[in-house]
């Protein structure tokens, strides 16, 4: 006779709801967002189906309409009008996501807003710091990493995300933000951010592919798993209130582990490329969207991330999936 008979709590959707182990809740999911220069801007994204580029106006119209349907937190990426050397529209007080963060704030003041602080989109070469002679240098690019990052903060950003991968730039961010009285802004690392080729479809929207070379001289070599808990931990020690694994669904164990090493909240981004192939089998009818979905983002969760950036946000708060 069996004693053990797991199937007595799955008979049920009732009896397995009230024994999941993990449950995944809006209000883990972080929405990201492309801003532009102009008005009235809308420009859907080929590769990524339901994201546009939009102007400021536009973005404030689509985040208070998330926001009432649930979506309470945002990730935003900047894409300026001039490119330069310097990244200079990134940590300009006028520039693109400064004023977004702003037009934000006024029109939907409930909604968290976190902003991605990188150069790649604002360097004429498209790297995440400055260049030397064909070589990209981690200490000055830290300085104006840094510089973005208390411009974001000055503008009302909530969060600031540095996700360069420049050595000592949590640490750079920290004591710039502490020395301007932001003591209270907490940092979102990118601490565990792989060389991916997962991330082309956000190269096409954020138009910030590099002009020479790649960067896996900054960003992890994905064959190593060891190293996601040097940097994470590293990222802890310099301050970052939290840390986070992208990407996310080929690298579940790197969440695991990081979540293992550090006692702060993991975040982990359900890039580009994982969204535009679940977009794509599901617009050819080889899978159910929702479920694919929702099982993906559990994935995600139960492997240890306390919150997900995900594009997918938008849909499951719009169409209700949970």
């Amino acid at each position: 006779m069996l004693i053990q008979r797991p199937r007595r709590l799955r008979g049920t959707a009732l009896m397995r709801d009230a024994v999941a182990e993990t449950t995944v809740s809006a209000k883990r999911l972080i929405m990201p967002h492309f801003v532009c220069e102009g008005s009235g801007v809308r420009e859907p994204i080929g590769a990524m189906p339901g994201i546009d580029r939009v102007s400021i106006d536009n973005l404030a119209c689509d985040v208070e309409r998330d926001h009432a349907c649930g979506v309470d937190a945002i990730i935003l990426f900047g894409i300026p009008a001039v490119k330069d050397e310097k990244a200079s529209q990134a940590y300009a007080a006028d520039g693109i996501v400064q004023r977004a963060v702003r037009e934000i704030k006024r029109a939907a003041p409930g909604v968290l807003v976190i902003t991605d602080v990188c150069l790649c989109e604002y360097m004429s070469h498209g790297h995440c710091g400055v260049v030397r002679d064909g070589v990209i240098v981690n200490d000055a690019s830290c300085e104006l990493i840094a510089k973005t990052a208390l411009s974001h903060a000055q503008a009302g950003a909530d969060i600031v995300a540095p996700s360069d991968m420049m050595d000592g730039r949590v640490a750079a961010i920290r004591t710039t933000l502490d020395a301007c009285g932001r003591c209270d802004t907490p940092i979102l690392s990118y601490a565990v951010k792989y060389a991916s080729a997962f991330y082309g479809p956000f190269r096409e929207a954020a138009g910030s592919a590099p002009q020479f070379g790649d960067r896996r001289s900054y960003q992890m070599d994905f064959r190593n798993a060891r190293e996601a808990e040097k940097e994470a931990r590293l990222d802890v020690d310099e301050g970052a209130d939290i840390v986070m694994v992208k990407p996310a669904l080929a690298y579940l164990d790197i969440v695991r582990r990081v979540r293992e090493a550090v006692s702060v909240p993991v975040c982990a981004y359900n890039v580009s490329g994982e969204y535009s192939m679940v977009k794509a089998a599901a617009a050819a009818g080889r899978v159910d969207e929702r479920s694919i979905v929702i099982e993906i983002l559990t994935a995600i969760v139960r492997a240890g991330a306390d919150m997900v950036i995900t594009y997918h946000a938008r849909d499951i708060a719009r169409e209700r999936w949970l």
